[in-house]
């Protein structure tokens, strides 16, 4: 049965003056999905993320949320939480009444306790936020965006500042708005996150999509990589095998499951040992090496 996107964007543009930030920008985000909208620096997805938001309006295009113009706060807002860089919420305020304001402003009920204890915030309820580190900060941004359980939720750079225990914590609570069925759009300069987390990712560059989908269909174009090194005296690889860092060796392959048993294979049948082996397929950080590498070029 075909759903109504949650997000529709049709051929935005944002322009300031005479300066073109977004151009034909054009991206679907379906009930439900962990959008990650992705771009090298000066992309144009702050821009783009702003209209969506409502805080700007398009320069020309059509942009709808939950079949609505993004401006119509009324229609809008109560079922849309957001996650901005920096909030720069009241430094005199305590965290538990910031929470409570943020959530009454948007519509939504909620229980101050549970959002706080979601945020790992309980011991910093009373605590005013001007005391509070730049990671305990950032975890009350993400309350305040998640108190009521929106619809559709905006991640920006949500993990900043955080350490190892409270990103985890992080992403427990938005897996947990997942299974409400919450729509998640992320934008992040972690891109691991992205590639472990997002279903469908939009790469940007200079104001416009240079690659939409899955992060498989992203990364199929380029090829894994087989990285190991060798002891003095051994022979040469099996495949032919780039030379890196005096021992160390790389195997550039589309097929990685059968060239690493053909490498392991020919280590075992000589007894030679492969000191710091490593093989991973492509990653989204090589997708950007490639678009700055074409960048450079044209």
């Amino acid at each position: 049965m075909a759903t109504t996107p949650v997000i529709d964007v049709d051929e935005l543009t944002v322009t300031y003056g005479d300066f073109t930030a977004v151009t034909d920008l054009s991206f679907q985000v379906e009930p439900g999905e962990l959008y990650a909208l992705l771009g090298t620096n000066g992309a144009g997805k702050t821009s783009a993320l702003e209209v969506v938001e409502g805080h700007r309006r398009a320069s020309s295009g059509a942009v709808r949320v939950f079949g609505a113009s993004p401006t119509d706060r009324r229609a809008v807002r109560p079922r849309t939480g957001i996650m901005l860089q920096e909030s720069g919420f009241s430094p005199d305020l305590t965290v538990a009444e910031t929470v409570r304001l943020i959530g009454r402003l948007t519509g939504r009920t909620d229980n101050v306790d549970r959002v706080l204890g979601l945020a790992d915030l309980v011991s910093k309820a009373g605590t005013q936020v001007g005391q509070l580190s730049g990671g305990e900060k950032r975890r009350v941004d993400f309350a305040t965006a998640v108190y009521g359980r929106p619809e559709l939720v905006f991640l920006d750079e949500p993990t900043t500042g955080l350490d190892i225990a409270s990103r985890d914590a992080l992403w427990a609570a938005v897996q947990e708005l997942r299974e409400h069925g919450s729509t998640i759009v992320l934008t992040t300069h972690y891109l691991e996150e992205a590639q472990q987390r997002a279903d469908r990712i939009g790469l940007m560059h200079q104001g416009r999509f240079v690659a939409q989908g899955t992060v498989a269909e992203l990364t199929k174009a380029f090829p894994a990589s087989i990285r190991f090194s060798l002891p003095v005296g051994a022979p040469a690889p099996p495949m032919h095998s780039a030379p890196v860092n005096g021992s160390g060796y790389v195997i550039e392959t589309f097929d990685l499951q059968s060239d690493l048993k053909q490498l392991l294979d020919w280590a075992d049948d000589r007894a030679v040992e492969l000191p710091g082996l490593a093989a991973a397929p492509t990653g989204l950080d090589d997708v950007f090496r490639a678009i700055g590498t074409a960048a450079g070029r044209s």
